[in-house]
């Protein structure tokens, strides 16, 4: 495992063990993976090589390595249809952790989640994304550290921010409203300060891949495609098609606020005119919240017109605080468009489950992911 120690507001790695992070084959993320599905009651050997395909004496192998590396222990003995009894394995959820955390416009939410992605600690803190880089950097890492505390196997922190961003090399964009962060390196800056694995990614596409993860409605999607409307202090969609987190090709997709549907309509922080965004947030600030979820129910229309997805999810502190009206509002466009298409069902609408905290248990998964051969993560 990784080791981990917080002194003077920084988390240093050290500490001899395996590293979670290294590289693991195909086959023992399978294992893994298999492992934490089947929860507390674990799983038998026999049934990995059942499900994986794999020879019993690979299972056994792998079983005994991830043993050895704290990941793996017994669960009792399970009666079988013939000869001695199995003995069924477990994960060991607090060998490994993953922090995360998501960095919005006004406030800033960490997570610490077990191998399970189950949360095992929590802070919130106000946050100014307008205070200036190093300030955000000082105030993320402090509550990260003091979230680590007596913590000693971190596999590193998610972190998602608003869009645009480059996922791969975790430098922000022109974040709209916030320009003066235009090329600046947040996932070097943060891994630097805490001595750990950052990833940065856009916090639609984190939420998006903690509900395809989480067991929940984007889950139950299955192999189908999903879109994640997130409505808080700004608009943007995270996209799951295939069963996968769609990033694009310069971690572009998902800029769903900004698309135009009034060409003359009032200016939008992003110098265009007319956005889903700006429409939006305008009627709820005038309290014409049914309006505003009209608006976001065309935008979810032009979606669904697009890319054919199965499942539309609502998120966002706006969202929340008007759940029923969103739901209504959006499921009433789509109505209209299925019967205007002679289609026999409309893409259903849904809120989110995670609440206020979706988007940093999604962050977390940014590390947890990768461990399972969730490649996406």
């Amino acid at each position: 495992m990784i080791g981990s120690s917080v002194a003077g507001g920084s988390v240093t790695g050290g500490g001899a063990g395996v590293n979670l992070l290294a590289p693991r084959s195909h086959n023992a993320a399978l294992v893994l993976d298999l492992l934490r599905t089947a929860g507390p009651a674990g799983i038998s050997r026999l049934e990995l090589a059942e499900r994986t395909g794999l020879t019993p004496q690979a299972v056994s192998k792998i079983t005994a390595r991830l043993r050895a590396d704290g990941l793996l222990t017994e669960a009792g003995r399970r009666a079988s249809t013939g000869g001695k009894p199995r003995t069924v394995l477990r994960l060991v959820p607090e060998a490994g952790h993953a922090v995360g955390l998501h960095l919005d416009r006004d406030e800033l939410t960490a997570v610490l989640c077990d191998l399970t992605g189950a949360v095992v600690g929590e802070r919130r803190a106000p946050l100014d994304l307008g205070g200036g880089a190093d300030a955000v950097v000082e105030g993320a890492a402090t509550e990260v550290a003091a979230l680590l505390r007596g913590v000693d196997s971190v596999l590193g922190v998610g972190v998602a921010v608003p869009g645009p961003l480059d996922h791969v090399r975790g430098v922000l964009h022109r974040v709209t409203g916030f320009p003066e962060w235009d090329g600046f390196p947040l996932r070097d800056a943060l891994a630097g300060r805490l001595a750990l694995p950052v990833v940065v990614d856009k916090d639609t596409n984190a939420a998006a891949l903690g509900l395809a993860a989480g067991g929940g409605p984007g889950a139950a999607a299955g192999n189908g495609s999903f879109a994640y409307l997130h409505l808080g202090t700004g608009l943007g969609a995270g996209l799951v098609i295939g069963g996968t987190v769609h990033r694009g090709a310069r971690t572009g997709a998902g800029e769903f606020g900004h698309q135009v549907i009034q060409l003359d309509g009032p200016l939008c922080g992003c110098g265009d005119r007319g956005c889903v965004e700006v429409l939006c947030l305008g009627a709820v600030a005038r309290g014409a919240v049914a309006e505003a979820a009209r608006v976001l129910g065309v935008g979810a229309a032009n979606l669904a017109g697009l890319l054919d997805i199965d499942l539309v999810l609502l998120g966002g502190r706006t969202i929340a605080a008007h759940q029923e009206t969103f739901v209504r509002g959006v499921g009433a466009v789509l109505d209209e468009r299925a019967r205007r298409e002679g289609a026999e069902t409309a893409v259903p609408v849904r809120v989110a489950p995670g609440g206020a905290r979706g988007v940093a248990e999604g962050a977390a998964q940014l590390l947890l992911g990768p461990l399972f051969g969730r490649g996406d993560g």
